[in-house]
C-alpha cells in the first residue's frame, strides 16, 4: 500500500517538479524559485553524477527504489523517456529524448539566471532611486 502511494507520489511529483524546470522561469513571480529548483536539477545532474552517473537524480533513483519493490521492471535509463512512453505509449530513441532533456534544460537555466540577474538589477535601480 505505502509503496503504491509513493509510486503515485513520484509520478505527479517529479512530473509537476519537470514541468517547472521548464516553465517556470516564464513567470516574474516564479523566477526565484524557478533557479532553485533548476539549480538543484543541475547538482543532482551534474555534482552527484560525479559518482552516480552522469545525469543522476534522486528522485528517479528513489522511484525507480519504488517501482522495483513493487516488481516492475519498466524502467529506462532517462526519465524523461520513462513518462514520454508512460503517458503517451510512444516509445521514442532514449538517446534523442536525452540529448533533447539536456538543451532544453541548459536553456531553460540560461534564461532563467538571466533574467533573475535582470530582475534583481531592475529591483536595485528601482531601490537607489527612491534614495535620491
Amino acid at each position: 500500500m505505502w509503496y503504491s502511494f509513493l509510486n503515485i507520489f513520484f509520478f505527479v511529483f517529479h512530473t509537476i517538479f519537470t514541468l517547472f524546470n521548464i516553465v517556470g522561469w516564464i513567470f516574474q513571480k516564479t523566477r526565484k524559485l524557478h533557479l532553485i529548483t533548476i539549480s538543484l536539477t543541475a547538482f543532482s545532474w551534474f555534482f552527484l553524477g560525479i559518482w552516480y552517473g552522469w545525469g543522476y537524480c534522486f528522485c528517479t533513483d528513489w522511484h525507480w527504489t519504488v517501482r522495483q519493490r513493487l516488481g516492475y521492471k519498466d524502467h529506462s535509463n532517462s526519465y524523461i523517456h520513462f513518462l514520454i512512453l508512460k503517458l503517451s505509449g510512444i516509445n521514442l530513441n532514449e538517446q534523442m529524448v536525452e540529448n533533447a532533456t539536456l538543451v532544453i534544460f541548459l536553456l531553460c537555466f540560461i534564461l532563467s539566471a538571466c533574467l533573475n540577474i535582470k530582475d534583481w538589477r531592475i529591483k536595485k535601480n528601482k531601490s537607489q532611486n527612491h534614495l535620491s
